[in-house]
């Protein structure tokens, strides 16, 4: 079982000027303890549930390329992309240009996208009045155009390319995995189970995530898409301080968890970047790859 580390916020002692360094220490711990992941936000407001609105939130393609600089195995994406926030062959070459640079380690992580707030505010499309599935299906078709090589026009339900042409192409084969986050039955989990490498989903309930898995093999059975091929990741809304602190229960339910079929669990890092965390959970890192 993988391992992942979201970093989620970015109000660390010191301030703004402090940012730069503590992003870097806490990727490379994570790293040197056997995380298989490092994920990032792309919101631009922090979330009501995690923090102040109004606290550091930082851009999340410039951020992975940072850690992707600091570090050398770790596996890199966004949790998740909101289609709203970019043009469709902005973000594959954002995407491909993470892949190439870092040597083969981006995912494209992407959803329909939520936050109005953020939206609103800085004068993107409203998500809930933007037919926000039927961008997020012309995107997946456009990133499986591009990253076949084929520069053909595309036609879709929003977008219209005259030449998708993409150079270089990713240095993952055959494409980056294709990350697709939310638990919506009729349209997101359809979406998975059609162009999806990997879906991500909450864990705070476990019965709520059986049926979401329940939902996806549904799917997946519909189109006559193997089950097994898409990678199962879920939030365990954990942060890496809570989790080292108490290593029997982290690992209870990260035995829960994959007893589920989940195959990627992915905790938050903490408010401060209190390295020694990292150093008590290596144990339970190393416990919860051998599940």
């Amino acid at each position: 079982m993988k391992v992942g580390l979201q970093i989620n916020r970015f109000d660390y002692s010191g301030g703004d000027s402090k940012i730069g360094q503590n992003v870097r220490a806490v990727s490379i711990a994570a790293e040197n303890v056997g995380f298989n992941s490092i994920w990032v936000m792309d919101h631009f407001f922090q979330l009501e549930h995690i923090g102040k609105y109004t606290d550091p939130m930082l851009e999340s393609y410039t951020t992975l390329g940072y850690i992707a600089g600091v570090t050398k195995k770790v596996s890199l994406g966004t949790m998740v992309t909101g289609v709203i926030y970019r043009e469709p062959a902005l973000l594959i070459n954002a995407v491909t240009t993470l892949d190439v640079l870092s040597g083969g380690r981006a995912y494209l992580g992407i959803g329909a996208g939520w936050n109005d707030q953020e939206a609103k505010a800085l004068g993107f499309l409203d998500p809930l009045h933007s037919r926000r599935f039927e961008r997020l299906e012309d995107t997946l078709q456009i990133a499986l155009q591009m990253w076949s090589g084929n520069n053909q026009p595309f036609e879709g339900s929003i977008y219209q390319l005259p030449e998708p042409y993409l150079s270089p192409q990713p240095v993952s084969k055959p494409h980056p995995p294709i990350l697709i986050g939310g638990g919506g039955e009729e349209k997101t989990l359809r979406l998975v189970a059609k162009y999806g490498n990997a879906c991500n989903l909450f864990a705070h309930d476990m019965n709520q995530l059986s049926h979401k898995l329940e939902v996806l093999k549904q799917h997946c059975q519909e189109i006559g898409r193997p089950y097994e091929d898409i990678e199962k990741t879920a939030l365990t809304g954990v942060d890496i301080t809570t989790a080292a602190n108490d290593p029997k229960k982290s690992l209870a339910t990260a035995k829960e968890l994959r007893s589920l079929g989940i195959e990627h669990a992915i905790y938050a890092n903490s408010q401060d970047a209190d390295l020694s965390s990292f150093t008590k959970f290596a144990d339970t890192v190393q416990a919860i790859h051998e599940l």
